[in-house]
């Protein structure tokens, strides 16, 4: 018998091979599940068989790989039903004659292929492709049928005596990859590591046959939370992912209702910078491998962790368009943020001291997750944490208490009137060593801040400022209003001011008495300046906002610092040289405790301190 294959839809074979399969390697998955499905029909009806297997078999001299089965066969019926019209799904054909099994842990509703489009897959890397198979049904007859072009076929009796099915793929020269045995047993291992079905695979260049399947591990994801322990835990994971560093800790996914998934999502140790952060969660069909790190089923910022997360509602083959406009594709999203916001919550509030251990590793992924989903951020907002300059960790809320700050500040409403309100500060510091100075200013008056040293921080903070209408954030270096105070000595500055312009013309010069710890001279720059150029260097350089950045920064003069009382004292007796050469001096100090001088002005600066020592001496 020859014939024409049926195609369900105008041109569905080039789109098959060019656009539906991406991968290469892609068939074996498709023919090994096809493999799968059919032991699992078998076993649905209620075969007694306990000795099934998949046999994947390499000829090197023949150049042809074979995938077998000892499932529930085809008639020739089937074969013209399922093979010849493409796209034609044997699954849901199987289902309508065997609905009466709703139950889900049925054997009926772990079918993970399609025959037809799954199948074609094969003339990816074939000139020729043909099955031999014999359906399990009393009295049928083997067929064998083969197609060079995947467009045209023919059938004809199979001299096949036992159940089952073989396809047998003539490889392409270009394919001639796949008969390399550790190239094929690495992509059955990355698909069918968990398949519950042994899969033997095999060589003509064996000297032994194969005794052992690859896949010999079960899924901890099977097992109930409750009967897994921590050592399995981590064992399945160093396995799955060749982690040698423990995870931190784990999300364990159980979920039957609305939609069946399991899995476990892993908390690793993640790195300082997020650009050096490489997460694996990967996505499973009925224990079948579909890919890493799917987006549209697994938010962005939970692609942080690593993981296992197995959908048999989602089917094997399915577009990017499909997934981002299924709704239950965007429930499983929801949910899977859910469990994972709700396991940080809840470590936050029975294990709080383990929790805060963890905080280093896991805060960028808690950051990133608010920045991205709003959700996330409203489901972990109070397990939100920051460790202060004595090493302990405090909530917003607590910091504030300890940190009582308040302010007014204008604020435009949407009908465009002015009105004030009150804000609370909450200090912070993000280079522990540049800032070290300010530190020391803080610390000496009873003074805190919290440390937001990451990447992520600058977005983080202005996130939190949105939501938190009367929080703001200051950097320990913006605002210096909590260490002024009064002195009885008053000195007047204005001659100093004069030089300091001179020396100085791009700041404004001010005044104040700073309290215990404060150098003579202190550079401020404004949390707003600060952050618009932050942006400025970010997106571009802009000339109006690098005008308006100069303008933000602040030279304050301490006058209750004897150096300030000296200078003073030095311009009153008409001494202009030295006291230039001091507060220039003291002014890059004040530099240095914002940012690194650049090359030219710190051999002037090297070159002027030991003019003052030789002065001194």
């Amino acid at each position: 018998m020859r014939g024409n294959i049926s195609i369900s839809g105008e041109n569905m074979f080039p789109i098959i091979k060019k656009w539906l399969y991406s991968e290469k390697d892609i068939f074996i998955r498709e023919l090994t599940s096809n493999c799968s499905d059919a032991i699992t029909k078998l076993m649905a009806i209620g075969s007694d068989e306990e000795t099934y297997r998949i046999n994947v078999r390499i000829d090197t001299e023949k150049k042809t790989l074979s995938f077998e089965d000892n499932g529930i066969g085809m008639t020739a019926e089937e074969v013209d039903k399922y093979i010849n019209q493409v796209a034609y799904s044997g699954a849901k054909d199987f289902f309508e004659r065997y609905k009466g099994e709703n139950e889900e842990s049925s054997p009926s509703a772990q079918i993970i292929g399609h025959f037809g489009l799954g199948f074609y897959s094969a003339f990816m890397v074939s000139k020729k492709v043909s099955i031999d198979t014999l359906s399990f049904a009393e009295g049928s007859e083997a067929v064998h049928w083969e197609s060079e072009s995947g467009l045209e076929y023919e059938m004809t009796p199979s001299d096949r005596e036992v159940r089952g099915t073989t396809v047998t793929l003539e490889l392409d020269e270009d394919s001639e990859e796949f008969l390399d045995k550790w190239k094929v047993r690495e992509v059955l291992a990355k698909y069918f590591r968990f398949l519950p079905t042994p899969i033997y695979l095999s060589s003509d260049k064996d000297t032994v046959p194969a005794e052992h399947p690859i896949n010999e591990k079960e899924p901890l994801w099977l097992k109930a939370p409750k009967d897994c322990t921590e050592e399995e835990y981590k064992s399945f994971y160093h396995d799955v992912f060749f982690d040698s560093e423990d995870p931190l800790f784990w999300v364990h996914l159980n979920i039957d209702y609305p939609f069946r998934l399991k899995g476990i999502l892993y908390f690793p140790k993640l790195k300082h910078e997020l650009e050096s952060i490489e997460g694996q969660v990967k996505l499973y069909c009925n224990r079948v491998f579909v890919a890493d790190n799917i987006k549209e089923v697994i938010p962005e910022y939970l692609l942080l962790l690593k993981g296992c997360i197995d959908c048999p509602d989602l089917p094997l083959n399915v577009s990017r368009s499909f997934l981002q406009n299924d709704g239950t594709v965007a429930k499983l999203s929801s949910h899977i943020t859910r469990k994972v916001s709700d396991r940080l919550t809840s470590m936050f509030n029975t294990e709080r001291e383990t929790y805060e251990g963890y905080w280093e590793d896991i805060n960028p992924f808690v950051k990133y997750g608010c920045l991205r989903d709003e959700k996330f951020y409203e489901r972990v907002q109070k397990a939100i944490i920051f460790r202060d300059l004595d090493g302990n960790y405090k909530t917003t809320e607590e910091y504030l208490e300890s940190n009582a700050k308040t302010e007014t500040e204008d604020r435009t409403t949407a009908e465009g009137k002015t009105e004030q309100r009150t804000v609370k500060t909450v200090y912070y510091v993000s280079d522990e060593r540049v800032q070290a100075q300010y530190i020391s200013m803080f610390r000496a008056n009873g003074l805190s801040a919290v440390i937001l040293n990451h990447m992520l921080d600058n977005h983080f903070i202005s996130f939190l400022e949105y939501k938190l209408t009367d929080v703001r954030f200051r950097r320990i270096d913006s605002d210096l209003t909590d260490l002024t105070g009064e002195s009885a000595d008053e000195i007047d500055t204005s001659s100093l001011e004069t030089l300091l312009g001179e020396i100085s013309p791009d700041m404004k010069t001010e005044s104040a008495h700073l309290l215990a710890g404060a150098a003579p001279l202190v550079v401020t720059l404004s949390e707003e300046g600060r952050r618009y150029g932050e942006m400025s260097r970010m997106f571009g350089s802009n000339p109006a906002i690098a005008d308006m950045i100069k303008e933000e920064y602040r030279l304050v003069v301490n006058k209750s610092h004897p150096v300030i009382v000296s200078l003073v004292k030095l311009l009153s007796e008409g001494r202009y040289d030295d006291a230039k050469l001091i507060a220039t001096q003291a002014y890059d100090l004040a530099r240095l405790a914002q940012r690194p001088l650049d090359a030219e002005e710190m051999t002037a600066f090297i070159e002027r301190s030991c003019e003052i020592l030789n002065k001194l001496m």
